[in-house]
């Protein structure tokens, strides 16, 4: 696990990586909230669930994502639907920009292939490219989303920052950065590549349990510091001592 200053972050010694990486996963394995998208390994599904989880409720999410999937179970099936259908499926969930790109995405994919990203068919079905640098090529596919797919679909290295993961780490790590500021998201991204494990299969539990703990422990309105597994090693909590 690396060490030291990256990208203009601050510098993290790997004594402190190491435990940040090991309290926060085993925190995860006793807390995590049994939600369906963790049950699968399937690109298009994850992919689904991320876009529908953008600026959404996850209870919110629970009700639609199933219904979705059940209508337009694979990429070809959603390809070959009409954009004004897929719209309308999305309805209630809001952000429609969100459907439209999906559906633009999954043309592209089926359309392009193997050609496109130097990857066969899953069992004959079009599917996405594993790396997050191909996944952000894609239509409405930005370094959040790209990142979530590549780690838990296929279970790649990859950092993902979302406004939980953002306000988890500088708390933790960097409390005077700001996650408005171009320069400082950067800096953010930086630390948050710099506490994931080594292997592709820790950093799923790792991603996962990063967006989890700021989903439901240190949250923008309350800061549970007295049931978070990291508070000996926050900035944040060390101040409020």
């Amino acid at each position: 696990m690396p060490a030291g200053r990256t990208h203009g972050a601050p510098r993290i010694d790997g004594e402190t990586l190491l435990a940040f990486g090991t309290r926060l996963r085993a925190w995860y394995r006793r807390n995590a909230r049994d939600l369906p998208w963790r049950a699968t390994r399937d690109p298009y599904h994850i992919l689904v669930s991320e876009l529908m989880l953008q600026q959404t409720q996850v209870s919110r999410v629970m009700e639609f994502y199933p219904r979705f999937l059940e209508r337009f179970p694979t990429l070809e099936v959603l390809a070959a639907a009409r954009e004004t259908h897929v719209v309308a499926a999305w309805e209630g969930l809001g952000y429609y920009a969100r459907a439209r790109n999906l559906h633009k995405l999954s043309r592209a994919v089926v359309r392009e292939g193997a050609a496109a990203w130097g990857d066969p068919p899953s069992n004959g079905r079009a599917t996405l490219p594993p790396d997050a640098e191909s996944l952000r090529r894609l239509p409405g596919v930005g370094p959040y989303t790209a990142g979530a797919v590549s780690s838990f679909a296929f279970e790649r290295r990859a950092a993902l920052v979302d406004t939980n993961v953002a306000r988890l780490i500088t708390r933790v790590f960097a409390p005077r950065l700001d996650a408005r500021r171009a320069r400082d998201q950067k800096r953010i991204w930086a630390i948050t590549e710099a506490t994931l494990p080594r292997t592709g299969k820790a950093t799923w539990v790792h991603n996962q349990a990063l967006m989890e703990l700021g989903a439901l422990v240190c949250t923008a309105r309350v800061k549970r510091c007295g049931v978070c597994p990291l508070r000996r090693l926050c900035k944040t909590y060390q101040r409020r001592m």
